[in-house]
């Protein structure tokens, strides 16, 4: 029986893991890089073991640090989780052959399955030939990981090389392994996966679909189960070729078989020989505790002969620090709030006051709704993201309430291009024009009637915020009847609540203020100040650094003076382990580049300056 079970991973799916440990008696204990010091993953731990010595980025991809913190904590287990080594064979055996129980499938089931190269060989899937024109677009992969990283759609095969490269170096840095390969790319495509669950004792459970067609980046941002309208012949066909796989390789464990499903076919992509970010639907659907399995068959306990039989419809969305108007950009500071309302699962890695830094992956949550039908899981999910208090840097949650709420998706017609269609429309800017008003009613209460009381009417107070990237001024006055403001009528104003008559119609807006940002509802704005300065306005055509990162490499051949076209790549971010590009902002030419190669930049560094033609 395990006692005491290490965690070889960070962050929400530790703390995931940890939560399971708990409801079953079982000491838990964290690893963390430096910057996780503070995280919450080290913090609901029964112990923490610091990781020594290595840059932050890579800790989690030492895995002779992380058996020897298993040993030094007296663990007697260790969970990969997903991502870092979670489908590493060698750290499989690293683990075993340090006497622990490993919580996974044989290192070989991992050796066989983990290349996506070598998994297509097993189930007789030939590989591409060498490719040509006629064969684009095609789809470069790294052979090692999954998470959309060292993933890249070539359309030109002049580009192929290059792309080639990039995912070489994103496949290095997430994976530790730099072999990539290259496939068709199945154009309006369906991603489709299929749960494994299997045992020492030769039952293999195909534990249900799910579908994962919401993608930005080739990463996964909306899943649901089960997989909504395939037909029961292409369901059964999903349902054994899983199976084979898991057979064919004596699996063990809890894997997903993913599929791309078009006109009707399916084509096998790869199998993950570990959890998956998504099995939280899976749970919800079937009524199981995924990890609690996990853990109980490696002890060696046996599956029922049949799964369970599943029960309604279940919708997972990922809040993500990114920005999606401004192509996905990641984002840093402070999460200083995150509550979801209740009815809804939360799985997340944050707690409120905790910085969201530069190194990992940019998720902070996963809110998953459960109901006994598609549509009323997809409405109570975009209905709890709408209401969540989210307080911090700049989000995905408007994207997400927009794309479950999107006819597209009510429908069940999305496919892996949805967001390649529908970005633009689905990122403008929607802030409340209210908001500003009740930030300044909100902001105006607590001070002396008196001391913001005027003798003249026709001279109101006056408040500046952006919002939105704009700027805006509202106006208010306190009279002897308390706060006033053209047009709609204050019915109450204190510093956490505003109720604004609008034409009859009451409104409420709750107000949290940090420094000069404040949030009204789902509405973000920045105060600005009365007298600003003039030092701090910056050039027409600056380019500042959207997050830290380190500056990989600059376009060839620039040089100040060079002209650029609006949207040319200049340089490249390399951030959260992905490359970033930044782009000339208007047509012009480059008068300034203050950057090199390998340069780290903090987040709002001057990159260059672009001048207008």
């Amino acid at each position: 029986m395990i006692a005491s079970l290490l965690v070889a991973n960070r962050g929400e799916i530790a703390c995931r893991v940890f939560r399971t440990c708990r409801d079953l008696g079982i000491r838990t204990v964290a690893v963390y890089s430096d910057a996780d010091e503070s995280a919450l993953h080290t913090r609901v731990a029964d112990t923490a073991v610091r990781l020594p010595g290595a840059a932050p980025a890579d800790t989690y991809l030492r895995g002779d640090l992380i058996v020897k913190a298993a040993v030094a904590a007296g663990a007697d287990a260790v969970h990969p989780g997903y991502g870092f080594l979670s489908e590493n064979a060698g750290f499989a055996r690293a683990v075993l052959d340090a006497g622990l129980l490993w919580i996974g499938p044989p290192p070989a089931a991992i050796e066989a399955m983990a290349s996506k190269t070598r998994a297509k060989e097993l189930l007789g899937i030939p590989p591409l030939p060498q490719v040509t024109e006629a064969d684009l677009p095609v789809l470069v992969k790294a052979a090692a990981g999954g998470g959309g990283r060292g993933m890249r759609v070539v359309r030109r095969l002049a580009d192929l090389d290059a792309e080639l490269a990039a995912a070489r170096v994103e496949a290095v840095s997430a994976f530790g392994d730099g072999e990539v390969f290259v496939e068709p790319y199945v154009e309006g495509g369906r991603h489709v996966e299929v749960q494994i669950l299997a045992d020492t004792h030769g039952t293999v459970w195909p534990l249900g679909t799910r579908d994962c067609s919401l993608q930005r980046r080739h990463q996964k941002v909306v899943e649901e189960a089960p997989a909504p309208g395939l037909p029961a012949a292409l369901t059964g066909e999903l349902y054994r070729t899983a199976v084979r796989a898991a057979r064919s390789v004596s699996y063990v464990g809890a894997g997903t078989v993913e599929f791309l499903v078009a006109d009707g076919r399916a084509h096998f992509l790869e199998m993950n020989t570990r959890l998956q970010v998504e099995h939280p639907v899976t749970e919800a659907v079937f009524g199981v505790d995924l990890v609690a399995l996990q853990l109980r068959i490696a002890e060696g306990a046996a599956l029922d002969a049949d799964p369970p039989l599943p029960s309604g419809h279940a919708v997972e969305a990922r809040l993500y620090a990114e920005d999606p108007a401004t192509d996905w950009t990641p984002q840093t500071g402070t999460l200083h709030r995150l509550a979801v309302p209740e009815g809804v699962r939360l799985d997340t890695g944050y707690a409120d006051g905790d910085s969201i830094g530069v190194h990992y992956d940019p998720m902070l949550a996963k809110v998953v709704a459960h109901a006994p039908t598609r549509a009323e899981a997809v409405r109570r999910l975009a209905g709890a993201l709408e209401r969540t208090a989210l307080h911090g840097p700049v989000t995905n949650r408007d994207l997400l309430v927009r794309s479950l709420r999107h006819p597209e998706f009510t429908t069940a017609r999305m496919d892996t291009g949805f967001y390649d269609r529908h970005l633009a429309d689905l990122t403008g800017p929607a802030p409340d024009p209210h908001a500003p008003l009740a930030a300044a009613l909100a902001d105006a209460h607590g001070r002396s009637r008196f001391g913001g009381w005027r003798n003249v009417p026709s001279r109101p107070q006056v408040k500046r915020y952006t919002m939105a990237g704009e700027e805006v001024e509202v106006r208010y006055r306190h009279t002897r009847q308390g706060l006033e403001a053209d047009g709609l009528r204050v019915v109450h104003a204190d510093a956490g609540l505003v109720v604004l008559e609008v034409d009859g119609v009451r409104r409420r807006f709750e107000v949290a203020r940090y420094a000069d940002r404040l949030y009204v509802n789902n509405t973000a704005l920045t105060a600005l100040s009365r007298f600003p300065d003039p030092a701090a306005q910056l050039a027409p055509g600056s380019l500042l650094a959207p997050m830290p990162g380190t500056v990989v490499r600059v376009a060839q051949g620039l040089a100040p003076g060079s002209p650029v076209q609006a949207g040319d790549p200049l340089l490249w971010l390399e951030a959260m382990k992905m490359e970033h590009r930044v782009t000339a902002p208007v047509t012009g030419t480059l008068s300034a580049l203050e950057v090199v190669p390998g340069q780290q930049v903090a987040v709002g560094a001057l990159l260059a300056v672009v001048e207008p033609t």
